[in-house]
């Protein structure tokens, strides 16, 4: 299948092809470059998992806090890059090409200059921080060393998002495919070189992923120096208007809730696992970067889905939208369903590939991994809706949808659950939580779709 992106479309053709093309189509062939890009990424990040385990439970452990500060600069990034993205799309579908290049331009630079904060307060307060986001003090040392170099990579992070998220709202997906897979197959090659050949430890861990990170940043800035782009993105084009700011983190907040309720939780898992012991922690460390993993290829799919839906309802082609939604929903649920079936069958050998040396992790993760496993079709369900509320740019029912899997459900039962049913209690805090979400989206899908047929 030939990716697109590969030829550089003008404005007329660009919008000729996302309104014209068949939808299966050209949600298949967008998501191509996006799947690859979220399996790679969390490809990497399991990499990580995986050989900072082989350091000790208390390393494996150290990853789930810093994953939890990951999750922060990911939340800045993602708020800025599809706030922006999503609003890009629509003013493409509008043919607002001037003001699709501002909001660009000033969200990408907004990330550099909100990462740059976190970094500088990250820095100051390392300790209480990583002790905040749930560190033992056995697992602190880990931690500190780990974290404190990442936070140097939190702007460039940050405004990767925006650059990668912007390039696939405008339909070329596969750009931002180059960035993404270059860097996160750097940080596979670089983390056994110095975490174990040079000696580093973990810190080597956080060294790969940060300079991994910089090549991604700059091939993804490289397209649009060389202007391989239809978007232009430049310091000229930075604008200090509400209009960006409003709609962008109106837009945005979705997914800043979606990610900051995922670091928020990912925090108070943490804290909650802690008296457990250890190996509960580094369990559900392992868990949570296993299900990212499995989840990563509907994530991409449903971002080749995204630009569809804003760019058609940006253009009033409704009939293109609800068609984009029907295939995708379908898509997820189905191929999630294989997902959970084979995560559910295999999750102790699963657990075992990552740490041999503490039956009790094994234990511990493979019932958490099966009971997840078991609601995976309903998370497909769940995910399709809210990135389609958060393309055409319905923020209120979009901020409900991303708040619910992991924050209006899961932070009172993964606080509540265990004070009753101890370890357990925990684990199966987030397939409950998933359930009741499944519920709510439908009834606000089901709420949106009367409401378009009573405005047409």
């Amino acid at each position: 299948m030939k990716l697109i992106g590969a030829k550089r479309l003008s404005v007329e053709e660009n919008y000729i092809r996302m309104t014209e093309t068949p939808v299966s189509k050209l949600i298949t062939t967008l998501s191509v470059p996006t799947i690859i890009s979220m399996l790679v990424t969390t490809f990497y990040h399991m990499a990580d998992t995986v050989f900072v385990s082989r350091l000790g439970t208390q390393a494996s452990g150290a990853v789930g806090i810093v994953f939890a500060l990951m999750s922060i600069i990911q939340a800045i990034g993602m708020t800025l890059g599809l706030g922006s993205g999503n609003f890009v799309a629509r003013l493409l579908g509008a043919r607002e090409n001037d003001k699709a290049n501002q909001v660009l331009s000033t969200s990408f630079f907004t990330a550099i200059g909100v990462g740059t904060l976190l970094l500088v307060f990250g820095i100051s307060f390392l300790s209480p921080f990583m002790r905040l986001l749930g560190s033992t003090e056995t697992i602190l040392p880990y931690a500190k060393d780990y974290g404190g170099i990442i936070l140097f990579g939190a702007p460039i992070m940050a405004a990767s998002f925006v650059m990668n998220t912007n390039l696939r709202s405008e339909g070329n997906a596969s750009l931002g495919m180059r960035g993404i897979v270059i860097g996160s197959l750097l940080n596979v090659i670089l983390d056994p070189i110095l975490i174990f050949a040079l000696g580093m430890g973990i810190r080597g861990a956080a060294v790969a992923t940060v300079v991994s990170q910089l090549v991604s940043f700059i091939i993804l800035l490289s397209f649009f120096l060389r202007k391989q782009s239809t978007l232009k993105l430049s310091i000229s084009c930075f604008r200090m208007k509400r209009w960006i700011f409003k709609e962008v983190f109106t837009t945005g907040m979705p997914a800043f809730y979606r990610q900051g309720m995922a670091s928020i939780s990912m925090i108070i898992l943490n804290n909650v696992a802690a008296p457990f012991g250890d190996s509960a922690l580094a369990a559900m460390t392992i868990v949570t970067r296993t299900m990212q993993f499995l989840g990563s290829a509907l994530i991409g799919f449903g971002q080749g889905f995204q630009p569809v839906a804003g760019f058609n309802w940006g253009a009033k082609r409704i009939d293109r939208m609800r068609e984009a939604f029907k295939f995708s929903v379908t898509t997820g649920v189905i191929g999630f369903l294989l997902l959970g079936s084979l995560g559910f069958i295999f999750a102790p050998t699963i657990m075992r590939f990552f740490i041999k040396t503490d039956p009790a992790v094994v234990e511990i993760g493979a019932f958490a991994m099966r009971m997840q496993c078991l609601v995976m079709p309903l998370q497909a369900a769940n995910i399709m809706v809210a990135m389609m509320f958060q393309s055409i740019g319905k923020a209120k029912a979009a901020s409900v949808t991303a708040l619910s899997r992991q924050g209006i459900f899961f932070i009172p039962l993964v606080l509540i659950l265990p004070q009753f049913l101890g370890l357990r209690g925990m684990q199966i805090s987030q397939p409950v939580s998933d359930v009741f979400t499944f519920l709510l989206s439908l009834v606000l899908l089901r709420r949106f779709w009367k409401e378009i047929e009573h405005n047409s």
